[in-house]
Formats: structure tokens, sequence, C-alpha cells
């Protein structure tokens, strides 16, 4: 397969648009005509991830941290980057990256946390607004069919579990054509009266323009009269953190010794109550701290992530357990389900490539 290909499997699940504005995601180093038979699937790049890649012969590394983030002034094999991207480029292994579009994403870096620490009935901790869009088109009674299931097909019409969704107003569309146009009813210089339908399906916002193109493609008219207009809703597949629930309630003592068996991590830091009952938990995988409101907000007994400050652990004492679980121990859990996602993906494209989780990759914090 070509890893064009192998970006679209990811980008269709965790569309680049919806990372953070200032986040460098997707291909990193390589070409997209790239055949790709080999893939590598790792946390982020190191030295030992690259040897792991020559060892076996891996065409492209699939990372979630991206190598280039920083701005570069050089590429120079006197710091890391520059031996990591000289490397890389000696060994013809190319890398792509999915930073925190893949946090964003449904079953993403969060979901795949809750899930490593058995938690159920999951949903996002918190769904921004603003990234909806709903597109208005007039089409002919006779066409409407074909064109919704077009915009549908290119992403149009999902809302929660259900795809396909639309509402339909009919009503009459008035226009005369000019000498040149080809109308698709009429005649040239005569006022006309068709019967149309006005059609209303909700986008995502970086859909937009593959629905309108699609819109476009299977509408009869030589001119297509529709609209695109923002909305506030909150966005159903899109999202920070994940909530959900313990099978059974545990004591917060019980509680941590599940995340330390679950994450296999060697150090927690926390504020909480040892013995308060822990039932309702929200996480978010990686530095997810500016999300404790919202997890308290949605009446979480619980709320596990990394990085967090010192006055962060003050402001929550009292408020909500709140645990530090470590960035990379908090987010590796997705490794798994990004490696099954692509052995999926290639499946049903009807293409070949070996899917290998990295097994070099490690904690480049140590504790004493």
């Amino acid at each position: 397969m070509k890893l064009e290909e192998l970006t679209t499997i990811i980008e269709d699940w965790a569309p680049r648009e919806i990372a953070w504005a200032k986040d460098n995601v997707g291909l990193q180093i390589g070409n997209y005509e790239k055949a790709v038979r080999r893939i590598l699937v790792a946390l982020e790049v190191s030295s030992e991830v690259v040897a792991e890649a020559r060892r076996k012969r891996v065409d492209v590394i699939v990372t979630h941290h991206p190598l280039l983030f920083h701005p570069l002034r050089s590429i120079s094999a006197s710091n890391r980057v520059g031996r990591l991207v000289h490397d890389l480029i000696s060994a013809g292994i190319a890398v792509y990256s999915a930073h925190t579009n893949l946090d964003f994403t449904e079953s993403g870096v969060s979901f795949a946390l809750a899930t490593r620490l058995g938690l159920k009935n999951l949903d996002f901790l918190h769904r921004p607004t603003g990234t909806l869009k709903k597109i208005s088109v007039f089409v002919p009674s006779d066409h409407v069919e074909q064109v919704a299931k077009a915009m549908g097909n290119a992403g149009a019409g999902n809302i929660g579990d259900y795809e396909m969704c639309s509402f339909r107003v009919e009503g009459t569309g008035t226009f005369r054509a000019r000498k040149g146009a080809s109308p698709y009813v009429g005649e040239v210089g005569k006022f006309e009266k068709v019967r149309e339908v006005r059609l209303e399906m909700l986008v995502p916002q970086w859909r937009v323009q593959s629905v309108i193109s699609r819109m476009i493609e299977e509408h009869p008219y030589e001119e297509v009269a529709y609209d695109v207009y923002p909305l506030e809703n909150r966005a159903g597949d899109v999202g920070a953190g994940a909530i959900g629930e313990l099978e059974r309630p545990r004591k917060l003592d019980a509680f941590l010794r599940l995340i330390r068996k679950s994450l296999r991590s060697e150090h927690l830091r926390y504020v909480g109550d040892a013995t308060a009952s822990i039932k309702r938990v929200a996480v978010c995988g990686g530095s997810g701290a500016s999300l404790v409101d919202a997890a308290i907000d949605a009446r979480a007994d619980a709320f596990i992530t990394a990085d967090i400050k010192y006055h962060t652990f003050q402001e929550a004492t009292g408020r909500i357990a709140l645990i530090d679980a470590g960035h990379y121990e908090t987010e590796v859990p997705v490794l798994d389900i990004l490696a099954k996602r692509l052995e999926e993906g290639i499946s049903k494209m009807g293409k070949r490539a070996d899917v290998l989780v990295s097994r070099s990759a490690r904690n480049p914090i140590q504790y004493h």
C-alpha cells in the first residue's frame, strides 16, 4: 500500500483539522507515494525506536508525539532531533504523527486509558462548541435522495449514533436563465417556477469542503444554491478527556492500587481521602489538568491525568480525588488501539501490511 493510503485510515478516524491549532500533526518525514509493507506504532520517536525500526525493516513509524514540534533552525547531528532525522532519512523510514487529533477523537487516547482502567459507559468529558456547520441546499424533488446520499457519504448528517440525518421542506424555487446558460429545466429567457426541496444536514467544519464538492457533483443544476451556517452546538464525536464508571465502587486506596497495576505506574501523585468511595471516574491521557473543573462539574469522584502542578493539587483538595499517573503511562494504552485501527483499515482497503507495536519505547522519566 502507499503511505498516502495509510494516512487516510488515520485521518478518517482522527482528522488533522481537530488538532490543537499550534500542533504539528501529519507526515513528518517521507513521501506520500512511498510503498509501505511494515508499520511500527510508537508513542514517540527515540533512538531505541529507530534502531528497532531498522532491525524490523519498517517502512514507516506512526507516533503520537510529533518528532518535529518546535520550528527547526537547523537539522544537525549535534542535537537529539537532528540525529534522529538523519538516521531516519538514511534508513528510508517515514514518520507520521497523530497528536492532539488522536487526543480529541472518539476512542482515542483518553478512551483507551479509560478502557484500560475498566471504566464502562464511556463518554467525552468535555465537548467543544463551534466545530459544527449546517449546509442547506435547494434541490429539485427528483434529485433530493441522491444528493442527500452523496452528502451523507462525504460525512454530513451524523448526530450521535445516527447517520444520514437530514431535514427537508418542500417549496418553490424561481429563476430566469440568461443567454449562455444551459438550464436543467425550463428555457433561456423565461421566468420559471420549480418544485424544490430545501435539504439541511449537519457537517463537521473539517468536512465542509468535501461535502460541498460531492453535493455539487450530484446536483443537476449548473449553479447550485446553498448556504453554510456556523453553529454553537456541541460536537458529538470530538472532545477532550473521557468519563465513565467502575463496575463497582472502590475505596480510593484500592482504586490507586488498581491504577498502578493497570498502567504499570511506578509512582502516583494524588490528593484525596483514601477511604472515599470511587465510582464515577474522569480521565485525560497526557497533560489534562485544565479539565479538573470539567471533571468536578461532571460529578466525577476521581480524575486521572498527568503533569499536574502543585497549586492545581491544592485547589482540588476536598473537591475531587485528583491523581497524576504519569504522562507516558496515561498515553501508552492508545498504541494497541491505534495498531488495531490500522490493521482493520488496511484489511478493509484490501491491502496488505504488517502492523507492529514498538517494544523498545520506554518512559524517559526515571524514579529513585
